[in-house]
């Protein structure tokens, strides 16, 4: 299950099916340092992207 709370880089290493999602709905620096520190929360605040809409699809795609 992933959380808004959880680091980027954590989220990934839960599923390679992670990354595309995120990618598609704009965030394009996965790879960035950044991202071993920051939320998911976080990153939909910088990127103005609706987080629950977001951990939802996450979460219907790797359940």
């Amino acid at each position: 299950m992933i959380t808004k709370d959880m680091k980027i880089g954590e989220a990934l290493g839960v599923s390679d099916l992670i990354a595309p999602i995120l990618t598609k709905a704009g965030m394009h620096c996965l790879g960035c340092p950044a991202s071993q520190m920051e939320t998911i929360e976080e990153a939909c605040d910088v990127h103005g992207i609706d987080c629950d809409t977001l951990i939802s699809q996450i979460n219907e795609v790797v359940k």
